[in-house]
């Protein structure tokens, strides 16, 4: 059954002033049990990590999904095809310019390694999943070094129904965030301006979305699999950190934690 959450609040920067601002986009119908407003205050949108219900998992598990080639896939193939392992998670990042989420994916890899994951009680395996344009998945997975498979929901809907939110607000330094913030933001930059002659350079994705972690596992009294755990990001650098992660995926400490 699907349950109601109270709506997540959206922030917005000022618009500079000389710059007609546009209005805030409309508020996304989502979930049943997740809803996404807008707001014009500039702070963090407040935490709603309350998974996703069954009903919900099942209105988004065909949604399609680009890899790098552009061929289209299901959602549910990714975490509950008949390849995929005994737990999924599904990372959403920011748009493929975006360096915060670069220091995030750069973080995991070289921490949590593929076969270490396999190694888990459960065997586990990592996806993630960006905002833009699949035709930036190959340029984002040699920038991060990131050895998980890459996809593109280009149309935002699974964003939308899951429930995440779209804020600037950078929050509190995390762990992971190595550089500083403005070599970051410069560093992002460049990136568009390389990819300018493709005609990528604006199909990084949507700057304001923020993304999350979603666990996949296997649910006895659903069937199939469904979301035991997740963390809606608030801020554009708030995504797990790798320590906390380890710890969902290896409560025992005894594979992961070794590393992370």
């Amino acid at each position: 059954m699907s349950s109601t959450a109270e709506p997540v609040l959206v922030s917005y920067p000022p618009a500079p002033s000389n710059v007609n601002p546009s209005p805030p986009a409309e508020s996304v119908p989502a979930a049943d049990d997740v809803k996404v407003a807008d707001t014009t205050k500039p702070h963090e949108v407040p935490s709603n990590d309350k998974p996703p219900s069954v009903d919900t998992i099942r209105k988004v598990e065909n949604y399609p999904i680009l890899d790098n080639k552009g061929e289209k896939h299901s959602f549910k193939s990714i975490y509950d095809g008949p390849d995929s392992t005994g737990r999924v998670l599904v990372i959403f990042i920011r748009h493929f310019f975006c360096g915060s989420c670069q220091e995030y994916i750069r973080a995991l890899a070289a921490s949590i390694k593929p076969d270490e994951l396999l190694k888990l009680p459960i065997p586990t395996t990592f996806a993630i999943i960006g905002c833009g344009d699949h035709g930036l998945i190959d340029f984002y997975a040699k920038e991060t070094g990131c050895p998980f498979p890459i996809y593109a929901d280009e149309a935002n809907t699974l964003y939308d129904d899951l429930g995440m939110a779209t804020t600037w607000a950078f929050g509190a330094k995390p762990e992971y965030f190595r550089q500083s913030m403005a070599r970051v933001v410069l560093g992002s930059i460049t990136q568009g301006l390389k990819h300018l002659s493709s005609g990528l350079a604006t199909k990084g994705g949507d700057t304001k979305r923020v993304g999350g972690e979603f666990l996949f596992e296997p649910s006895q009294d659903e069937g199939g699999k469904t979301i035991s755990w997740c963390h809606r990001m608030t801020t554009t650098r708030d995504h797990t950190e790798v320590k906390e992660l380890a710890k969902v995926l290896d409560k025992d400490g005894t594979v992961l934690l070794q590393t992370a």
